[in-house]
């Protein structure tokens, strides 16, 4: 696990802390579709994504989830230091998006690291301002966009996810990850289809962009 956790995190943080980490870190592998922290949690670890793709959702005040950004190789979720560090209990739902490799930092250690290496604390501050980024990105994509603007993108940001131009998706997963109806998505699929953007097949979209150029 430390050569895997070297290739992910060796120009960001030093030797002594990825021996750390490695020693104090619950490396975990995780399915897809796994809800591994949810609203209301106590919050007992900060995940460092070694492989796969997390996605952080909210929820509306009448209960519809909400996409708010994605979490990739070599990324953490800010919301979740927010929580550990404050020792509040989770305002977000992270979801596995495929199949990942986690590693799990237990909360006692990430605050004596804040203090001990520079390059933790940097970390830190820089995921802060990933996020706080990706958020205003998504509020702008809810004021701004209409919705099949929001389809495409959503789309888009998930081939960049992914790594890959077919994503194995259902019409109602997409629906929920918008807070919208599967009737609204149907119908803005086809439109897509029409404008030569995506195809589709059973529980499949291809977005064609993202094809290599023949």
């Amino acid at each position: 696990m430390k050569n895997l956790l070297k290739e992910r995190y060796e120009y960001v943080f030093e030797e002594k802390l990825l021996d750390e980490i490695v020693k104090e870190g619950q490396f975990r592998k995780v399915e897809q579709n796994v809800c591994m922290i949810d609203k209301g949690d106590s919050i007992t670890h900060m995940p460092l994504i070694l492989n796969g793709a997390i996605k952080i959702v909210d929820e509306d005040k009448d209960g519809h989830e909400y996409l708010m950004y994605y979490l990739e190789m070599g990324d953490s979720c800010a919301m979740t230091m927010t929580c550990c560090l404050g020792g509040k209990k989770s305002e977000i739902r992270a979801i596995t998006e495929s199949e990942s490799l986690i590693c799990m930092i237990p909360i006692q250690r990430m605050e004596d690291w804040l203090i001990k290496y520079k390059s933790w604390r940097a970390f830190v501050f820089d995921s802060y301002d990933t996020r706080m980024k990706e958020m205003l990105e998504t509020i702008d994509s809810l004021a701004f966009l209409n919705m099949e603007q929001r389809l495409y993108k959503y789309l888009k940001d998930r081939v960049m996810v992914l790594q890959s131009p077919d994503l194995d998706i259902t019409h109602s997963r997409i629906a929920n990850d918008l807070n919208t109806s599967r009737v609204v998505i149907s119908r803005l699929i086809k439109k897509l289809i029409l404008d030569n953007k995506i195809t589709t097949n059973r529980n499949q979209v291809t977005v064609l962009e993202f094809l290599p150029k023949v």
